[in-house]
């Protein structure tokens, strides 16, 4: 074995992110929304008009994943796309009314689980944090691109 266990941190890092994920899950639920679809309502509240394209960069997930999680959110009503007025094959995405009540009641309960998280850090415990997570993601890209 070429790194003991216990020097390893892709198992901390994917133990912290799946205790996220099901938090997440639990909040959500109750709006009738999984966390796919609270990510990109959310961004959606960010960005009306983005494309499908660009909201799966922004919710980091694939382009197929993004089209599956738009499908269902418009056959649900929570939003409407239409195609961008000079680019007819890109559509532009927006929130519905019943897409706004959805995540206002998803986001009620999802900031409980984020203020839980930055209420366990100081202020600058918070800002190392995110660089130590942004420094471990270049250094699994460059590991990645070695492969």
């Amino acid at each position: 074995m070429g790194m003991p266990a216990g020097e390893r941190l892709g198992l901390d890092i994917k133990r912290a992110e799946q205790a996220l994920m099901a938090a997440k899950q639990l909040a959500v639920r109750p709006a009738g929304l999984t966390v796919p679809q609270y990510a990109a309502l959310f961004a959606l509240a960010d960005s009306p008009g983005i494309s499908g394209a660009a909201l799966a960069r922004t919710c980091l997930v694939t382009p197929q994943a993004m089209t599956v999680v738009l499908k269902n959110l418009e056959e649900r009503g929570l939003i409407e796309r239409s195609p961008h007025p000079w680019h007819r094959n890109i559509l532009e995405t927006r929130l519905t009314e019943a897409g706004r009540a959805a995540l206002a009641v998803a986001d009620e309960k999802a900031v409980v689980i984020e203020r839980a998280i930055a209420a366990e850090l100081t202020e600058a415990e918070r800002a190392t944090l995110r660089d130590l997570l942004a420094r471990c993601g270049k250094a699994v890209g460059r590991a990645a691109s070695e492969l």
